[in-house]
């Protein structure tokens, strides 16, 4: 059972994003979202607690919670199972909105990226197979359903769970990526929130849109998947995971070489590190120089 609202609005007061360790209530940091952190707070086992703290106002917190719960949706009609959920909005005096999306908790060893470090080639190859077909029914969706709908994933390991060795799982709803009639749904800006400020219209005017439209390309979505072994300390199975993709790879000409994947991951993680670097220098400046909150929480060094 989650938590109530009074016990969450408590737990976001003692919060401390800056010293995680210093909350009022313990917990721990069990993954990062491209704009949320996600916690298992202590008390409570069975849920996993994704924070957003990126809202002016409950209005607008409001807003993302009926785009939140649209996009899930049309995973579910597309045939991806997602675990339960709900969301809880706090206002918060002199402080950005938070909401929490409440998911409940999958087993963490059954996450895609932990489970393919011990795999053989041939598990390897039943799962990556297992995944690209989930990621298949969302192209199947948009191409059979209303023409002026089109949604969106991010394929990359870390976003699948497999229960029971039969079952598998897409958790990450936090992004909500459709369109209507080619519209984004989501306000770009919520993900520019996460960015530092010095940085933000550099990266409207030229990487948003870029960022954005990639997760709609099945063939950038597949790219990211492959790139993706690089980083889980996997690059044994790329060719393995070529493969497999390039059997949904209809044109001759697009498929992948290993080439690509290497050079396209190179370039991947410079952007990243970039990107966290200066997130970790625009905290400095926030909460040191300028004395500040800093509203996001921030991953140690990542292993690429």
């Amino acid at each position: 059972m989650r938590f109530s609202e009074t016990e969450l609005i408590a737990f976001e007061s003692g919060l401390d994003p800056l010293y995680l360790n210093q909350s009022k209530i313990p917990a721990k940091v069990i993954g990062y979202g491209e704009i949320s952190t996600v916690f298992e707070i202590d008390g409570d086992e069975k849920n996993a607690y994704k924070r957003l703290a990126l809202f002016e106002n409950r209005e607008s917190a409001e807003d993302y919670t009926n785009i939140y719960n649209a996009y899930c949706n049309y995973l579910r009609k597309s045939g991806l199972n997602l675990p339960d959920d709900e969301t809880v909005i706090i206002d918060n005096d002199n402080r950005a909105t938070v909401l929490y999306i409440v998911q409940s908790k999958l087993d963490p060893k059954n996450f895609a990226h932990k489970l393919i470090l011990n795999y053989t080639e041939q598990q390897a190859s039943e799962l990556l197979t297992k995944i690209c077909g989930e990621i298949e029914k969302v192209w199947k969706f948009n191409s059979q359903n209303n023409p002026d709908l089109e949604f969106a994933l991010d394929g990359q390991l870390s976003n699948w769970v497999i229960e029971n060795d039969y079952k598998i799982f897409y958790v990450d709803t936090s992004t909500p990526l459709f369109k209507i009639k080619d519209v984004e749904q989501l306000n770009p800006d919520l993900i520019l929130k996460t960015a530092p400020s010095f940085l933000r219209w550099i990266l409207r005017l030229f990487f948003l849109k870029d960022v954005m439209n990639r997760y709609y390309e099945p063939r950038s979505v597949y790219m990211d998947l492959i790139a993706n072994l690089h980083k889980e300390q996997r690059p044994d199975l790329v060719p393995i995971a070529i493969d497999i993709v390039n059997k949904y790879i209809k044109e001759p000409d697009k498929k992948f070489d290993i080439g690509e994947i290497n050079k396209y991951y190179k370039e991947d993680k410079l952007i990243w590190t970039l990107f966290l670097a200066f997130r970790k220098f625009d905290r400095f400046l926030k909460s040191k120089i300028f004395h500040q909150r800093y509203e996001y929480i921030l991953p140690g060094k990542i292993k690429r």
